[in-house]
């Protein structure tokens, strides 16, 4: 998948506080790093394959991530015979997954909390029940009825 893997294998690492998603190389990094021309990035960044963060002056920094993205157009595009508009079509589909992922990881972890809310609050109940608790005598004395019958007058 685009994205997962360390594309900066083999650099020195990030600068102190950066992540694979600061931007942090210049055109012509990404570019020898990734493989392509300079021009195919800004091509790429045009058709929005890619998006690299900008300075203030307008200049395109990519991250680690970006390269990985920049690695996997070309992998499907050249290896695996896939138009930019697929490729394109491809990259939004994984970043929806990505985001779906994310949110279903959101959701189970509310709902790991809303169990243990429930288990801690059953357990609570199930506390102050106890304390509250009277034994009762059961008796078991049968006791028989009989309808009265017309009185015999003597």
């Amino acid at each position: 998948m685009i994205g997962k893997q360390s594309p900066a294998e083999g650099t020195s690492g990030f600068p102190p506080g950066a992540s694979e998603d600061t931007p942090v190389f210049v055109i012509s990094v990404a570019a020898e790093l990734s493989g392509m021309h300079a021009q195919t990035l800004r091509s790429y960044d045009r058709l929005g394959l890619v998006s690299p963060g900008r300075t203030p002056a307008g200049g395109r920094r990519y991250s680690a991530r970006d390269i990985a993205v920049l690695r996997e157009v070309q992998r499907l595009s050249q290896e695996e015979g896939v138009n930019l508009a697929g490729i394109k079509r491809i990259i939004e589909l994984e970043n929806q997954v990505d985001a779906l992922r994310g949110k279903v990881h959101e959701l189970m972890e509310e709902l790991a909390a809303a169990q243990l809310a429930a288990e801690q609050a059953a357990a609570q109940v199930h506390a102050s029940y106890r304390r509250d608790l009277v034994p009762l005598r059961q008796e078991t004395a049968l006791v028989v009825w009989k309808p009265n019958r017309q009185r015999r007058r003597r």
